[in-house]
């Protein structure tokens, strides 16, 4: 009896064991059926969850647009650079014989601080926290490849580098409010960094420069590593696109260091300076001073003066009172006039000479840069609405639109009839640098006005498309030819026998205009003393046929006792016009004998490509020129300059090997000659100073690759100022105090 209640109550138990056990088991089949029919488990999706786990995404590095000259050379470009960082992290080593953290912070500090300029003790506090990994702050930031192998090569146990990208600038101080620069950002939401332009054309065309990374997304296991056939999905980088600027790297380099020698010279508070082709309206260069390195970001003025300094601009305007008074046939040159003073609106208006020249005529009054002459040429024989009409016609009385942000607006002051008249000789009214040059292309290209660019062109490198592509623009036509040729005439005369005596160049035929700007006092009037004033000269060459504009501006220069005012013009227009003629390979003229100068007479290069070295050298040298050979080859390839081009004696002819190009020694070469061999070798060039060569980075004899960068050190040479072959006349100092 007793054994069937056990019994009994066993296959109770067991019963209630199935039972929890079949709905355990129902319950899990419910459970895997939900599962697997909604893909979720309590909301979240599983397929997106292993997703993330086991899939990773690598970032694949997209670049900045590069910005190129008009000849491809890069301004501005992505260039690697290096973090340092140290492990600290001892579980990442797993062979004692070669560890993998830093093991002695001390050794360390030691061989490691003097390479990165930072004090060894901080150094070796930074080694010694209680971190995984640590940096050394702008110590270890931004290090060259040079620097990184310099480090690798102490062999530093748990020293390691992070690659990035950094925005370079090659030339350093060069076309600086134009390019402009950009810096790294970081996003405070999504801690993401990027390149933002943030000023020039760095900032304005952003959007196409702005770059996008890219990625590649993979299947992985739990360390993260690739399995084995897994797909692949890849998003390719989105490259900025590149920008091809108008400046001519060789003629900015032309401006940048006369700007240079000019600031060690006279220590000006501005210097203004623009290249122009006149039947283009192409910017080939365009600077200030103050300026600086977008490398650094030393900025002391963050305006482009050139587009956003309105000022007096002396008498470069009665260039455009000149040509509008011709053009509406009411300039007699051959008329006379009494010169000294002129009333007009109760209010007098005198010549620089204040006592005058007595009765003059009115070519006279041009040559003198009278102040009188222009006066009654705008009131009594144009009239001043007639005059402010041409003020329009030649965009003076607006901005040009140049591509370019933070152009403003000028001033034309024609309220008051002194103001209407004083406007004509370049006083009452303002107008900026570019305002001038533009109209002056109007003078220099038959009456035809060029609008001012300096982007040429934007082009997609993914698919070298070109998504941007400027073309020249007329912006009017003011006068006519035959008015613009009869102005430029006038205007050589002002070189050769005017007020612009000291800008005539050997073998050049200039025109041009003078300009003594007055600068209005914070206390009311104009400043006054010696040097207290914006010296400039607006000048076109060659005459016959004008290729380029050069404008050169100087502010309150400190001048010597010796100096007229002009020098500190003259050292910059003069050094950028004859060198970018020449680099131009637009040919000299012979003097007019009568003038008693001697001209070297120039030789034409011929050409030696695919002749032996030695039988280039022999002929070379028959031509009285120097032959300098780059490379270890037997035969020639390349040349510079090239055949056909004409040279002075003496001047070099570089010739490229077919083997090993070399790189000559340097000392005492040109800026020119060095840019030469860039050309040749396709290497980056950049350089500091002014003057001739004293040091170069790359050793003589050193096998250039294309891509490799040169940096050059320039200094003036050690010689003494040549004296002045003669007195300047006694109405050209007058001239340049007070005109």
């Amino acid at each position: 009896m007793k054994m069937k209640v056990k019994n009994n109550n066993i296959n109770r138990g067991a019963a209630f064991i199935s039972i929890i056990f079949a709905l355990l088991f129902f319950t899990l089949m419910a459970r895997f059926v939900y599962i697997q029919g909604t893909g979720k488990v309590d909301g979240v999706v599983l397929a997106a969850l292993a997703e993330e786990k086991y899939t990773k995404q690598r970032a694949i590095e997209a670049h900045r647009g590069t910005i190129y000259d008009r000849n491809g050379k890069p301004i501005a470009e992505d260039t690697s650079t290096y973090t340092v960082v140290a492990i600290l992290d001892e579980d990442l080593t797993v062979d004692e014989d070669n560890p993998q953290h830093v093991i002695d912070p001390e050794e360390t500090a030691r061989k490691l601080s003097p390479l990165l300029e930072m004090n060894e003790d901080e150094m070796y506090k930074v080694l010694t926290r209680d971190k995984k990994q640590v940096e050394f702050g702008n110590y270890g930031r931004d290090i060259s490849t040079s620097l990184k192998q310099e480090i690798e090569s102490l062999e530093l146990p748990g020293i390691a580098f992070r690659r990035e990208l950094k925005r370079y600038y090659p030339n350093g101080t060069f076309a600086s409010h134009v390019v402009g620069y950009a810096q790294k950002e970081t996003d405070k939401e999504t801690k993401e960094t990027e390149t933002v332009g943030k000023m020039g054309i760095e900032q304005s065309l952003d959007k196409y420069l702005r770059e996008k990374d890219g990625y590649m997304k993979f299947q992985s296991d739990t360390k993260g590593y690739k399995l084995p056939d897994a797909k692949e999905q890849i998003v390719a980088p989105d490259n900025g696109s590149n920008v091809y600027l108008t400046i001519d790297q060789t003629i900015q380099t032309f401006l940048e260091d006369a700007m240079n020698m000019t600031i060690k010279e006279y220590e000006p508070e501005k210097i203004i300076g623009v290249v122009a082709n006149p039947k283009t309206g192409e910017i080939l260069a365009m600077s200030t001073r103050p300026s600086f390195d977008p490398n650094v970001r030393n900025i002391k003025n963050y305006l482009n003066d050139v587009i956003a300094y309105p000022f007096e601009p002396g008498s470069t305007m009665k260039i455009f009172t000149l040509a509008a008074a011709i053009e509406e046939g009411v300039y007699n040159g051959d008329a006379s006039f009494a010169s000294g003073s002129y009333t007009a609106g109760g209010e007098t208006i005198r010549d620089h000479n204040r006592s005058g020249w007595g009765t003059i005529t009115y070519d006279e009054g041009v040559l003198k840069s009278s102040n009188v002459a222009f006066a009654k040429m705008a009131n009594e024989q144009l009239g001043t609405d007639k005059f402010l009409e041409y003020l329009g016609r030649f965009g003076l009385d607006r901005p040009t639109g140049i591509d370019l942000e933070g152009e403003v607006e000028n001033i034309i002051n024609f309220k008051w009839e002194i103001d209407r008249v004083s406007t004509a000789f370049g006083q009452a009214s303002s107008v900026t640098p570019i305002q001038q040059v533009q109209a002056a292309t109007a003078i220099a290209n038959g009456g035809k006005m060029m609008k001012p660019y300096v982007v040429d062109k934007i082009v997609d490198p993914d698919t070298d498309k070109t998504v941007v592509d400027h073309k020249p623009q007329i912006a009017g036509e003011p006068v006519s030819a035959d008015t613009a040729n009869k102005v430029l005439n006038l205007l050589r005369k002002v070189v050769t026998d005017g007020t612009g005596k000291a800008y005539d160049l050997e073998g050049y035929q200039v025109a041009g205009k003078t300009g003594t700007a007055q600068i209005p006092s914070p206390k009311g009037g104009y400043l006054s003393g010696r040097g207290n004033f914006l010296y400039s000269f607006l000048g076109m060459a060659p005459l016959d046929d004008p290729k380029l504009i050069v404008y050169v501006a100087v502010e309150k220069p400190k001048l010597k006792d010796t100096d007229i005012g002009h020098e500190p013009v003259v050292m910059v227009f003069n050094h950028v016009m004859k060198n970018s003629l020449q680099y131009l390979n637009i040919q000299p003229i012979e003097q007019n004998p009568e003038n008693n100068v001697n001209v070297d007479k120039e030789v034409e290069v011929l050409s030696y490509v695919g002749e032996s070295i030695e039988d280039a050298k022999a002929s070379i040298e028959k031509l009285k020129l120097k032959a300098t050979v780059i490379g270890n080859g037997k035969n020639i390839i390349a040349q510079s300059p090239r055949q056909g081009e004409k040279i002075l004696p003496n001047e070099q002819v570089l010739l490229l090997t077919d083997q090993e190009g070399t790189l000559p020694d340097l000392t005492s070469w040109s800026i020119r000659d060095v840019m030469r061999i860039a050309d040749l070798t396709n290497i980056q060039v950049s350089y500091s100073g002014t003057g001739y060569v004293v040091q170069q980075s790359l050793a003589p004899g050193s096998i250039l690759k294309e891509g490799d960068k040169l940096s050059v050190k320039l200094e003036p040479p050690n010689t003494p100022q040549e004296e002045k072959a003669e007195e300047t006349t006694e109405e050209t100092v007058e001239e340049e105090n007070s005109e």
